[in-house]
């Protein structure tokens, strides 16, 4: 019952949420301007960064061979795991068997 209500709870905050987002994006729309010239040299590409629009990628890249990294670390840590659990096992059956 309590799940139930504290559904009904937060779906009525993003309901008043959504129409006071609604309201300003409705202000926001009704005047609209062309932008002047240095809003339009502002929002042009600029040269001079190109050399930096890699790092998305290099960065992506890094990410994913830390994923990649972390994995092998992590199956390997289980293998060790599961190999020393076998181990023991059949030192146990081999101890067991000669007494």
């Amino acid at each position: 019952m309590a799940f139930f209500l504290n559904k009904t709870v937060l779906s009525k905050l993003r309901l008043n949420a959504q129409k006071t987002d609604e309201s300003l994006m409705l202000s926001r729309r009704g005047i609209h301007i062309e932008p002047g010239v240095r809003e339009k040299a502002l929002l042009a590409a600029d040269p001079s960064l190109k050399r930096f629009k890699s790092h998305k990628q290099s960065v992506r890249t890094l990410k994913r061979v830390g994923d990649v990294l972390t994995i092998v670390v992590v199956a390997g840590c289980c293998y060790e795991i599961y190999v020393r659990a076998v181990m023991r096992e059949e030192a146990r059956k081999k101890a067991e068997g000669s007494t």
